[in-house]
């Protein structure tokens, strides 16, 4: 069972990479391209939503929000850019690609911090 579940990891490590690709393709509609950025971001970011030592919340983000986010985007873009970007997957590896997803995620929370800072903030002011 531990050999199949290493498997299905790699296997959707490898569809993610694809993804990447095919959110690079002119091709690509500018929302499959968005919800790619993002779930790739997610999935090879060593940071997440949701620590994994937090007791089953930590590894329910990761099965459910990188999964859905693959599922969605294969909806989304053609069938072509798919095959031509996974035909690039097997050739060329990823390189920095979780480096750039480490990034992504911690600017994310950067913004979203100062945002609920900028909301709050007058709410937070002492009347003198």
């Amino acid at each position: 069972m531990l050999e199949r579940l290493k498997a299905r990891a790699e296997a959707l490590q490898a569809e993610t990479y694809s993804l990447y690709l095919a959110a690079r393709d002119p091709r690509t509609p500018w929302t499959a391209r968005g919800l790619v950025l993002l779930t790739v971001a997610y999935a090879l970011s060593p940071i997440d939503l949701i620590p994994d030592f937090v007791p089953v919340l930590g590894y329910l983000d990761d099965l459910i929000v990188v999964p859905a986010g693959v599922a969605l985007a294969l909806r989304l873009i053609p069938a072509e850019v798919m095959a031509d970007a996974r035909r690039k997957a097997q050739v060329q590896p990823p390189g920095r690609l979780a480096a750039v997803g480490a990034v992504i995620i911690v600017l994310i929370w950067i913004l979203a911090i100062i945002l609920v800072y900028v909301l709050l903030r007058p709410a937070l002011k002492l009347k003198s």
